[in-house]
């Protein structure tokens, strides 16, 4: 999926789009998923100036739109007014090394089950085949309350 595609799922944009492309989709199973990572990013400017630094919760986020990206591409539903794709929760979340301007954050997401619409993840971000971080996912898609 390309940035065009993914618009049409997500309904992020920028500053808080922070998924690139899908380099790989398996229907209700797993997604992988890029974000460059520049030093263009707004947060960098506080995060740390003297030595930028991507937030952990960002990572956190950026793998739960992965994670959504695979729930609503499976589904086949595309974002509109009428719902929202909830993060319900996280489980177990480690952060194994610092993410930084010029790394490429691969974005793994895989379905571990689904049950009442509520869907669970197992996730990991990597960074040149490395570890930045993981956690288990919960999430939903729930219609919009007016």
């Amino acid at each position: 999926m390309d940035i065009h595609e993914i618009l049409k799922y997500l309904p992020h944009r920028y500053p808080l789009l922070l998924v690139d492309r899908v380099l790989a989709f398996e229907p209700g199973k797993s997604l992988t998923a890029l974000k460059n990572v520049t030093i263009n990013e707004p947060f960098f400017t506080g995060h740390f100036p003297h030595h930028p630094v991507m937030p952990g919760v960002l990572v956190i986020e950026a793998l739960a739109q992965a994670a959504a990206l695979l729930t609503l591409k499976t589904a086949n539903v595309e974002a509109d007014e009428n719902s929202i794709y909830y993060f319900v929760g996280i489980d177990n979340a480690r952060f194994k090394r610092p993410v930084e301007p010029g790394d490429q954050l691969i974005l793994k997401a895989t379905v571990l089950k689904e049950r009442i619409g509520i869907w669970k993840y197992a996730a990991r971000a990597e960074v040149d085949g490395r570890v930045a971080a993981e956690a288990e996912l919960m999430c939903t898609v729930r219609p919009r309350e007016t």
